[in-house]
């Protein structure tokens, strides 16, 4: 792992303490963003006491994501606060230094708004079975492709933390697949970061064969593993 690209074990925990602070709710040793704008939280440490602040933060059956925690095994002193299982993902960083890769030519990439927010919610539900929201829009920059009106393509920004930017909602409606929007995208977001001088970084599950072999032929480096862990109130 370069020495230069940081490794962000908790990047909820992170982004909610520094650059996402106007939007996290937090009670004791919990902190969280709001169920609309995304679901991942953070806890201090895994006793009792941390688990009691996060299920007063929590709506009746809402879920959220836990990083750099173990298996919880206070969890049971909380009443309705269940454990789900776990998703083992991989952070990736994109080397500051690194010219960005090339790209084919394509349709205008654009920006996209809160006034975009039920187009991009509908995106993510054709596309994949996401972690996108209604209010996902407020945690940074988005950019979309368009085809004869209808939004086809996009990516943006989600955990922020000073200087670096999650590159996150990155997919393409079936229909248009195949056709380099991914590549373009990212590219995209890389390069208005850099006019900030912002960097990028991603998250991947582990399982997604296919999205790590396209970051590592674009030239993203994996720098960390991280476990994300399921958390519901019921």
């Amino acid at each position: 792992m370069p020495s230069t690209l940081p490794f962000f074990p908790n990047p909820a925990k992170a982004a909610l303490r520094s650059t996402h602070a106007h939007l996290a709710l937090t009670s004791g040793k919990a902190t969280k963003y709001p169920a609309d704008v995304a679901p991942f939280g953070a806890i201090d440490d895994t006793t009792p006491e941390a688990f009691h602040d996060l299920h007063s933060l929590l709506l009746p059956n809402e879920t959220l994501y836990l990083a750099d925690t173990p298996p919880p095994a206070h969890l049971t002193t909380v009443p309705n606060l269940i454990w789900q299982g776990e998703i083992p993902c991989l952070q990736f960083a994109y080397p500051p230094d690194v010219p960005i890769f090339d790209t084919p030519t394509g349709p205008a990439i654009t920006p996209l708004t809160c006034a975009d927010a039920a187009t991009m919610l509908a995106l993510t539900d054709v596309a994949f079975p996401g972690l996108f929201r209604i209010r996902t829009c407020e945690m940074g920059n988005y950019f979309g492709i368009w085809q004869s009106g209808q939004l086809i393509a996009m990516c943006g920004e989600r955990m922020s933390i000073n200087p670096w930017r999650e590159l996150s909602g990155l997919c393409t409606h079936p229909d248009h697949r195949g056709q380099g929007h991914a590549a373009r995208l990212l590219a995209h977001l890389i390069a208005h970061n850099r006019t900030l001088h912002l960097n990028s970084y991603l998250h991947v599950s582990a399982s997604n064969t296919n999205a790590i072999a396209l970051y590592q032929r674009l030239g993203f480096l994996l720098t960390g593993k991280l476990i994300m862990h399921r958390i519901t109130r019921k």
